[in-house]
């Protein structure tokens, strides 16, 4: 048998391409999570998100809350109640 073929490094990037996007969804979850706590919203944790937009999200609350979130005209983060 050959080296590479029992090498499991060729499954590396296979594991980071299957992963990446629910890595990115994780990530943004917890940016929506803080973003809303810092604006004194009540949420707890963000558990799904949905981009409708440059730098504008559905965010759906642990408690489920769901909140607008997007930049304003002004440059500023904003989360509207829906």
């Amino acid at each position: 048998m050959s080296k590479r073929a029992m090498s499991p490094s060729w499954m590396i990037p296979i594991a980071m391409l299957a992963g990446g996007p629910a890595l990115a969804a994780d990530a943004l979850a917890k940016d929506l999570t803080s973003t809303i706590a810092l604006l004194g919203l009540p949420c707890g944790q963000v558990v799904s998100a949905k981009k409708l937009g440059d730098n504008e999200y559905i965010a759906t609350c642990k408690d489920k809350n769901v909140y607008r979130v997007s930049v304003n005209a002004q440059g500023r983060v904003v989360a509207k109640k829906q």
